[in-house]
């Protein structure tokens, strides 16, 4: 292991974030490192860090999926923000989340490949412990719950792209359908397409829009 390791918290809940905090700093006192940690309250402060040029040093980043949407509107979770990082930096992603659905696990499997992957409310300091100490020794962890949801998913599709969720982010925000080829890279019969496969998806075929986006809301992706 190199002398130094930077860890990134991304979470807006103050308690998750002081326990990683505290966590880390056992699992380092084994190690002749010098620890360094960054926080991130949401996605906006997030791409500010990035901006900073600080974000080059990152070794693990903590990455909460269920994160308020940026200011500007161009990602709506922490997922989106998880497929940037995974873009552009060569670091490990551990993602916490309270999301237990092999609908929506799978989709963050598929679209950010994360090194760790954790239910929040399975967490435990012995859980966090020998997910750290994995990840540093160049071991990929999931929780129990994780591996439990993948199992029951792994012979289906159920992967939703950025496309897909955007779309669902704009019906759930009212934005009529007129106003969507503005806003994505595609025709309103390549939408509706879309919107057709997405209630196939969630078995909501014969009902509305209305009905698309209690069904994404009960499967975490809105």
């Amino acid at each position: 292991m190199k002398n130094n390791f930077h860890v990134l918290i991304i979470d807006d809940h103050p308690l998750i974030s002081k326990a990683y905090r505290e966590t880390l700093e056992i699992v380092f006192e084994d190690h002749s490192v010098d620890l360094r940690i960054s926080e991130c309250q949401n996605i906006d402060e997030t791409l500010s860090f990035m901006q900073s040029g600080k974000f080059e040093d990152i070794d693990l980043v903590f990455l909460d999926i269920k994160l308020p949407e940026a200011s500007d509107g161009t990602m709506i979770s922490g997922e989106d923000l998880g497929i940037k990082i995974r873009q552009k930096y060569d670091c490990k992603i551990l993602i916490s989340t309270t999301f237990n659905d092999n609908y929506r696990i799978y989709s963050i499997f598929k679209s950010i490949d994360p090194d760790g992957f954790m239910i929040k409310n399975d967490l435990t300091e012995k859980e966090l412990f020998s997910a750290i100490n994995g990840l540093i020794a160049g071991y990929p962890y999931y929780s129990k719950t994780v591996l439990e949801l993948m199992r029951t998913a792994m012979n289906q599709d159920y992967y939703l792209d950025e496309i897909d969720r955007k779309i669902l982010y704009e019906i759930s925000i009212g934005t009529k359908m007129k106003n969507l080829p503005k806003i994505l890279p595609l025709s309103i019969a390549g939408i509706e397409k879309r919107k057709r496969n997405l209630k196939i998806l969630f078995n909501v075929e014969k009902e509305g829009d209305k009905g698309l986006i209690l069904a994404a809301k009960e499967k975490g992706f809105l």
